[in-house]
């Protein structure tokens, strides 16, 4: 029996192929301290580490330093993993600022901490075990891969390229594209056939999967939850119990893609 795979394999990239949570603390580290420190100041490990569990609330970028504005407040923990979209607005609120500033303000950080040093930004990101040896399989077979990420798809290329993966720029869908995934994956999809292509999807992130779910022609996309990403337990657990949700492991990952369904 030939096993399924996909036409179409659409990946997250920061969590699902590479972990850059050391280089969101610290690009965070440094946003926070440009808006709210009047002096520059040394992060705790206790703060580092407490940001770093508390990842899988940030949906994008310019909720890094908010977390960590949240933090510094002592806002407990389990509270900020219940209420985080209005703690952020609280935050914003009380000190006058709109999410783009703060958007602009990091990715400024970021460019020029690339611009004077690309290796040591480079050197705080790390792809997950076994997971670029699977992905060079995969550029060798007939399926065509597709990274479709809230990164800027210029880091997502300057990483994997690092890696020895050199995929073409125009198959890396970032940030820049200001569009939701589930829109970039109807359009790989329509390109590709419609109905007749196989299209699998891989994310970290469990609300960007039911995004999905909820568009009916995209009923037939095979859904996969990295549960090595950026997710908490009871995540998992939903996604564990969902008909329509794979739930992946990293063992699972670099196998064979008739090891991935379950």
């Amino acid at each position: 029996m030939t096993a399924i795979i996909p036409t179409i394999l659409a990946s997250d990239f920061d969590g699902v192929i590479c972990d850059g949570m050391v280089e969101y603390f610290e690009v965070a580290w440094r946003t926070y301290c440009q808006i709210w420190a009047s002096t520059k100041q040394i992060a705790s490990d206790e703060l580092a580490s407490k940001f770093y569990s508390l990842r899988p609330v940030i949906e994008t970028g310019w909720e890094m330093p908010v977390l960590i504005k949240a933090l510094v407040e002592e806002i407990p923990e389990e509270t900020i993993i219940k209420d985080w979209s209005s703690i952020t607005k609280t935050i914003l609120s009380r000190h006058n600022l709109q999410s783009s500033e703060i958007a602009l303000r990091l990715d400024k950080l970021r460019d020029e901490w690339i611009e004077n040093d690309l290796e040591d930004w480079m050197s705080l990101h790390r792809f997950y075990p076994g997971v670029a040896d699977r992905i060079r399989s995969i550029l060798a077979s007939e399926v065509q891969l597709y990274i479709v990420t809230t990164k800027e798809g210029r880091f997502a290329h300057k990483l994997l390229k690092k890696e020895g993966l050199d995929l073409p720029r125009e198959v890396i869908f970032g940030k820049e594209v200001k569009r939701p995934k589930y829109e970039i994956l109807r359009e790989l999809k329509q390109k590709a056939g419609g109905s007749q292509a196989s299209m699998w999807f891989i994310e970290d992130r469990l609300n960007t999967l039911q995004l999905v779910k909820q568009q009916s022609d995209l009923d037939d996309v095979k859904l996969f939850l990295a549960d090595w990403g950026y997710n908490t337990p009871s995540e998992r657990v939903i996604a564990h119990n969902d008909r329509r949700v794979n739930l992946l492991s990293l063992g699972q990952f670099v196998q064979e893609f008739s090891k991935w369904s379950k």
